[in-house]
């Protein structure tokens, strides 16, 4: 019986051994898989966090391209910049330069302008007297505004320059037209024919009297002989006939002196 005690005892110490063996390696299992858990979510933390770091970093690179082009292209824009800064200071420059010029100019221009319209006027008293009285009002109204000061110079010298052009005008056109001549005392009624400045004559309506300007003389001389052509050479200037030659009393050329 004794040894029968001692044979169940031990088999109960055997038991209660090999169950607190179980226990105690079920408990490190737990805390192996607890331990494991702990770290698959700290992975997986971690990698949320380096997914997160890797997006920002993507982020902040495009970024940084976006911005990069941005400078390249303001870079290029500032260069164009500073060529057309560099062109508008060559520009004031040579404006500045114009306005310094055009005051020396200013300043020598009216001279100049009034000998012009002096000449002018010496000019049209010496001509062929046609429209004289016409021409030298003109001369008269430009002289006047000469001196007033609603006139640039510029403007002034334009009128001058447009006298000079319209008394060239002269030169080059065939023309007609009614006036009064003084023949024996007594003013009639007559047409004038010019042609350019080589040539003036006169004749009377009824064509009995036709006569020509004599430079030299400074006086009308008659000219009967030349009726029928100027009678021809009033119908082409009233553009009444066609142009054609006509045999008129110009005076010879004179030697240039």
């Amino acid at each position: 019986m004794k040894n029968h005690r001692l044979k169940v005892m031990a088999m109960s110490a055997v038991l209660s051994t090999g169950v607190l063996v179980s226990a105690l390696h079920a408990a490190e299992v737990d805390t192996v898989l607890q331990a494991g858990e702990q770290k698959v979510e700290q992975a997986q933390s971690s990698q949320k966090r380096v997914d997160a770091i890797a997006d920002k970093t993507y982020n902040i690179l495009q970024d940084f391209k976006t911005v990069n082009k941005q400078i390249e292209g303001l870079k290029v824009y500032n260069a164009q910049l500073d060529r057309q800064i560099a062109n508008q200071e060559k520009s004031l420059t040579e404006l500045q330069e114009s306005i310094e010029n055009a005051t020396v100019m200013e300043r020598q221009i009216m001279p100049l302008t009034i000998k012009m319209l002096d000449a002018l006027e010496q000019f049209v008293k010496l001509d062929v007297p046609f429209s004289h009285e016409e021409r030298l009002d003109a001369i008269s109204h430009v002289r006047a505004n000469l001196d007033s000061s609603r006139f640039s110079a510029a403007e002034k010298f334009r009128q001058v320059l447009e006298l000079y052009d319209i008394e060239s005008q002269y030169s080059r056109t065939i023309d007609q037209f009614d006036g009064m001549v003084d023949l024996d005392g007594e003013q009639r009624q007559v047409t004038f024919l010019r042609v350019g400045r080589v040539a003036l004559m006169y004749q009377t309506p009824d064509q009995a009297r036709t006569g020509v300007w004599d430079a030299k003389a400074g006086s009308w001389e008659a000219a009967n002989s030349y009726r029928s052509a100027v009678a021809k050479g009033i119908r082409i200037a009233k553009k009444q006939a066609a142009i054609d030659i006509l045999t008129l009393p110009v005076p010879a050329p004179e030697t240039a002196q």
